[in-house]
């Protein structure tokens, strides 16, 4: 099992001014070895359909890899003298993270998932760097010991867990200040089957702007728009850092006030977020959700709103919090949820104004979302509506003869 745990530190001015620099030493070296890689790709890629018949073709230079680039630490060392001071092993974490950034353009993640071309850091845009290793007792008392940096006081709001081992440790600058994410590992503990999803052992939620989501059972959560709330303050905040020369000591002062307020508003949206999940998966039962296309649903006039609500986020933590409770987050198909009555399986057309189910075909009146929860559940199951309903009532488990498949049937017979 592998999980994570964040700790505020309070180091002292001369700590924050080393910590600063290796900051700025990193990001220069992660510019300068990805741009080796960039030059490579410029210099050696060729256009099928742009190619001459009969061309010269200049000495193709090695790609710079992993393992060449950290054998070349070595003459940035002998080359500039400042890099000595920090941890050879946080230098080689610099350059896989460049690795990382760089197969992702080109090859995808394990899901096949390209991500854009990697962009070189601004000042200021490199925020953390990662010790890969660290003692086991690097925590003593009120202070957690880093190699080259010395100890530096830390706020342990909770206790590491008992059997689980230090793997890495990652200090990060925010805007209120510094902090230490700690990555813990037990090999000893098992990993829970989930058993298979029923409609006795599952709930469906709605994800959406009115309420932040409803469930099958008629349960909603309001959505409690904490940006739209500071949006006031943001804007003062914001108009008084146009104000101020750029360069000055003022600007600087006035670019942290609006940082400090835009972490504020993210950290409720996050502890919110961890709040529903911990509630929902507390039932004990598995959940369903829809695989929204969150960052195309984004590009429209309810972008705002949709980035306030942070959809993505709680999904991601929901699926964690479930995982580690031995449940499953299961993601089935968004199309008709809405518009198909869960009673009667007939479509019933829905503007986005409309928010309240009446289906002319069986009667059935109740909220569009929370039609919409019940409708999700049914796919996450496995069973068309019909039969769902038959399961539910009369315990038939025969297929009628008229039925449609559900999203997760659909993927299956496939």
């Amino acid at each position: 099992m592998r999980t994570a745990y964040q700790y505020r530190l309070r180091p002292t001015p001369s700590q924050v001014v080393l910590m600063e620099q290796w900051l700025e030493l990193l990001r220069k070296q992660y510019n300068y070895r990805l741009a080796e890689r960039l030059n490579w790709w410029e210099q050696n890629r060729c256009n099928i359909n742009a190619c001459p018949l009969i061309c010269h073709l200049p000495e193709l230079k090695d790609r710079p890899d992993v393992y060449s680039q950290k054998r070349d630490l070595v003459n940035t060392k002998a080359r500039f003298p400042e890099y000595q001071a920090i941890h050879s092993q946080v230098l080689q974490n610099c350059i896989e993270r460049v690795h990382k950034a760089f197969d992702r353009w080109l090859k995808g993640d394990r899901n096949g998932k390209r991500a854009g071309r990697p962009r070189f850091k601004g000042a200021g845009r490199y925020r953390s760097f990662t010790f890969p290793q660290v003692k086991q007792d690097c925590i003593q008392g009120k202070f957690i010991h880093l190699p080259k940096i010395g100890a530096i006081k830390l706020i342990q709001h909770r206790p590491l867990p008992d059997g689980f081992v230090i793997k890495t440790a990652t200090i990060t600058r925010k805007a209120d200040g510094w902090y230490v994410t700690l990555s813990l590992q037990d090999a000893s503990v098992p990993e829970f089957a989930p058993e298979p999803a029923t409609l006795e052992n599952t709930i469906g939620i709605d994800m959406g702007l009115d309420s932040f989501l409803v469930t099958d059972t008629g349960e909603s959560v309001p959505v409690p728009q904490y940006y739209r709330r500071a949006q006031k303050r943001l804007e003062r905040l914001q108009r008084s850092l146009s104000r101020k020369q750029k360069g000055s000591n003022r600007r600087k002062k006035a670019l942290r006030r609006v940082a400090k307020a835009h972490l504020k508003v993210a950290n409720q949206r996050k502890d919110f977020h961890y709040k529903v999940a911990k509630k929902l998966v507390s039932k004990g039962k598995h959940i369903a959700y829809e695989a929204l296309n969150t960052k195309g649903i984004a590009r429209t006039r309810l972008a705002k709103s949709i980035y306030d609500a942070g959809w993505g986020q709680f999904l991601q933590i929901l699926a964690v919090k479930a995982e580690r409770a031995g449940l499953r987050a299961i993601a089935v198909d968004p199309r008709g949820t809405s518009q198909d009555c869960s009673q009667c399986g007939q479509k019933v057309p829905k503007t986005i104004r409309d928010r309240w189910h009446s289906c002319p075909h069986c009667g059935l009146e109740l909220g569009r979302d929370h039609n919409a929860a019940i409708n999700i559940k049914y796919r996450a199951v496995g069973h068309p509506v019909l039969k769902a309903q038959e399961m539910s009532f009369t315990g038939v488990t025969e297929k009628p003869a008229l039925f449609r498949f559900s999203g997760a049937e659909r993927f299956a017979s496939a």
